[in-house]
């Protein structure tokens, strides 16, 4: 399975700011994070690792196929699709991460999102999981965004940091890399940027999608 990439959607912050779970959002007559999942779906991406933590039991109550995904894959759009539950989401995003990773072998190379961060378009997503190294990032006129690939020698040190570290957080462990070992993908695709935590934010991309 040497070198296989998955996905990680994370998606178990409070959203208080939107007001409403960001992946429950309602999208041209779907739920955002199924709309994630199908632009995803569109990949060579086979797996996908869904982080959820505080309110997963709306999403178990929205999308009741959701619950199931937790102890078994689920097919989805011909992706196998796995819950994991961050039972101490307070602890922030980098413990959903872990908790994620921890589900995974070990042998995969993993691309991460954040479910407020909308997925690029397929043909540039491709061409970052296709990039071979350690860190592979989506660059949009200079400015840095995701999804980010980490592969697995990179991603298996994440697990021994401990979550109440200054450091664990991804962003502090990308900088300590050798230049060399970090790739920079420049896409056409401006969503890498977008951070969809408001319903200002919201209503401006749903206009924009229009």
């Amino acid at each position: 399975m040497g070198n296989k990439s998955v996905f990680v959607l994370l998606a178990g912050g409070k959203s208080e700011r939107m007001g409403v779970d960001k992946g429950l959002l309602k999208y041209q007559h779907t739920f955002w994070i199924l709309e994630q999942l199908n632009r995803i779906s569109k990949t060579t991406i086979s797996e996908v690792y869904i982080g959820l933590g505080y309110n997963y039991l709306y999403y178990f109550d929205a999308i009741p196929w959701f619950e199931n995904a937790v102890n078994n894959y689920v097919d989805f759009q011909n992706l196998k699709v796995k819950i994991t539950i961050n039972q101490h989401p307070e602890l922030g995003s980098f413990s959903t991460l872990q908790t994620v990773l921890t589900a995974i072998d070990s042998t995969c190379n993993v691309l991460l999102n954040h479910i407020d961060i909308p997925i690029l378009n397929s043909k540039e997503l491709q061409k970052i999981i296709d990039t071979k190294n350690s860190i592979v990032i989506p660059n949009f006129e200079g400015k840095n965004g995701h999804p980010i690939k980490i592969d697995s020698s990179f991603w298996k040190q994440l697990l021994s940091l401990k979550v109440d570290d200054k450091n664990a957080r991804l962003d502090f462990q990308i900088k300590k890399m050798k230049l060399n070992k970090i790739s920079k993908i420049e896409v056409l695709d401006n969503a890498i940027l977008k951070n969809l935590n408001t319903k200002t934010a919201w209503i401006s991309f749903l206009n924009e999608a229009h």
